[in-house]
């Protein structure tokens, strides 16, 4: 069986691991957790930014962060992981979800507009796939109706708009470093912090809503609770096998690429034939190779051939239900028809695609695809 997803180990992760128990502190906020945020400052550029145990925890603390209370509203696409919703639902938020567009799944910044309200207190994008939504745009409609950005960059790591790194262009940004990303942790995630009025604070609510970063800084006597936060540090533990990954970024990144690119390039005959359709990326943005996809014409041609693959010993999956469409949504909310969204959610499958994948394998996926289209 070819699986979907293979963790990919670079070899250094237990030296790493045994280094960070050896210095005797393990906990967050470790000799690991500062050599990550500095190698994140300096090959992205970033400002600031705080390890997270999620995307989830990061996501969570922008919206504490950004003062979401019980009214506001929180525009964001409907085609993304729950992740993304809940973090704003648990601060007392009311979701509004905006449509794909027409050409790939992120949410259609020309449809964000006529979302906005008195209410609306920030737009959440999600660049899927690794692939940058249209960031002028939307930076411009929040600017104008003065709301907040806050990138789920959950799948973006190394990926760019206009040569700017995702994740260093919205007020506050989220990254995974989950086992199915391109640089992992196994669990783990990442708050970027962008606009510097939430630099002392997020540091507060990182460390359980106290100033203990400060006091073990010197920069204070005694430290005490002084706001609301959580336990979102991960250990130094979960941060020397990240640094394992970081260390290997450009390999992995160029390997993954490497494969994306020959899906594209091979299954290109079957795009022009319009057998299916093939990811289309913008010229703003670039590919990260963190996924690779293909559009079929309905949900039945997509269900049979994630049975032919299977079949074949080939793992295939589709990706997200619609959150709009969800048992707990649309028990609250009135249904709406974001049509280009439940058509990616309907017609999008996803191939196999990891570090160790072997360009044999590759190629039998490849003609086993080629198989089932031309035996229909």
């Amino acid at each position: 069986m070819i699986p979907f997803n293979k963790p990919y180990m670079t070899g250094d992760e237990l030296y790493y691991i045994k280094d960070a128990v050896t210095r005797g502190k393990i906990s967050g906020n470790g000799y690991y957790t500062k050599k990550c945020h500095n190698f994140f400052k300096e090959k992205f550029n970033f400002r600031n930014c705080l390890l997270t145990s999620s995307c989830t925890d990061a996501l969570e603390m922008a919206a504490i962060l950004i003062d979401i209370k019980e009214g506001d509203e929180v525009i964001m696409p409907s085609y993304t992981f729950v992740s993304t919703a809940n973090a704003f639902i648990l601060r007392g938020a009311k979701v509004i979800f905006a449509d794909s567009s027409r050409n790939n799944p992120n949410m259609d910044a020309e449809l964000l507009e006529i979302l906005i309200t008195p209410k609306t207190k920030a737009i959440v994008v999600v660049h899927y796939a690794g692939v940058a939504c249209d960031m002028d745009a939307i930076m411009k409609l929040a600017k104008k109706n003065s709301i907040y950005v806050i990138e789920d960059a959950a799948q973006a790591v190394d990926s760019y708009y206009k040569e700017k790194p995702l994740g260093s262009i919205g007020h506050l940004s989220a990254f995974s470093f989950h086992e199915t990303k391109n640089i992992i942790s196994g669990e783990g995630g990442m708050l970027v912090i962008n606009d510097d009025q939430f630099d002392n604070r997020a540091e507060i609510v990182w460390e359980k809503g106290t100033n203990r970063s400060a006091f073990f800084r010197g920069e204070i006597d005694k430290y005490s609770w002084v706001d609301v936060g959580s336990s979102y540090l991960p250990s130094d533990v979960t941060a020397a096998f990240l640094y394992a990954q970081l260390e290997n970024i450009n390999k992995i990144q160029k390997r993954r690429k490497e494969l994306w690119f020959y899906y594209y390039h091979q299954l290109k005959e079957l795009g022009d034939k319009e057998f299916i359709q093939l990811p289309k990326v913008p010229d703003y943005a670039t590919i990260n190779g963190h996924l690779f996809y293909i559009l079929c014409k309905n949900i039945d041609e997509r269900t049979s051939l994630i049975a032919y693959l299977l079949e074949q010993n080939v793992q295939s999956v589709f990706h997200y239900v619609p959150l709009h469409t969800s048992e707990y949504y649309s028990s609250r909310y009135e249904r709406k028809l974001l049509e280009n969204c439940e058509s990616f959610s309907e017609r999008l499958l996803r191939l196999p695609l990891y570090y160790e994948l072997e360009q044999e394998q590759q190629s039998y996926i490849i003609a086993q695809i080629f198989n089932f289209f031309e035996n229909k």
